[in-house]
């Protein structure tokens, strides 16, 4: 059995782990701690669970958690309430929104990274969402 990396122990306990040859296609929503090593295709979500994206993982997905460690690939857009961590050999294809972001040297981000928490349309925190709220635009000028 592999040991566990530093990264993987800040995560605290996992409580689901779903394996290399796992393969998953639609929406998956989770509590806990998810540790996904398999492939999946489609939405994953969670208002308070923290993702592992172990280093053989392959996600087509948007990805709206509360924390996300990830050290594999993702496309898709990923939004988390806390944090998102990227470590080596991280790929993400996709925007990346969170107040807090980590990329460490090595990883890799096609995307734009936002950092602020998620809002709704209306400004008010929610449940995270992939696509930041856009800017205000300044009103046209009357002549």
């Amino acid at each position: 059995m592999k040991k566990r990396t530093e990264k993987e122990k800040q995560s605290g306990s996992i409580s689901t782990l779903i394996g290399v040859d796992a393969r998953i296609e639609g929406h998956l929503e989770f509590a806990g701690t998810l540790r996904l090593d398999g492939k999946l295709e489609g939405q994953m979500t969670s208002n308070n669970g923290i993702l592992i994206v172990g280093e053989q993982a392959q996600i087509k997905a948007d990805v709206n958690v509360h924390k996300a460690v990830v050290m594999g690939e993702i496309i898709g857009s990923v939004a988390a309430l806390e944090r998102i961590e990227l470590y080596p050999p991280a790929h993400i294809t996709g925007d990346i929104c969170a107040p807090t972001i980590t990329i460490e040297s090595g990883a890799v981000l096609n995307g734009k990274c936002v950092m602020q928490k998620p809002e709704s349309p209306k400004g008010k925190a929610q449940e995270p969402t992939a696509k930041p709220t856009p800017s205000p635009e300044k009103p046209a000028a009357a002549s």
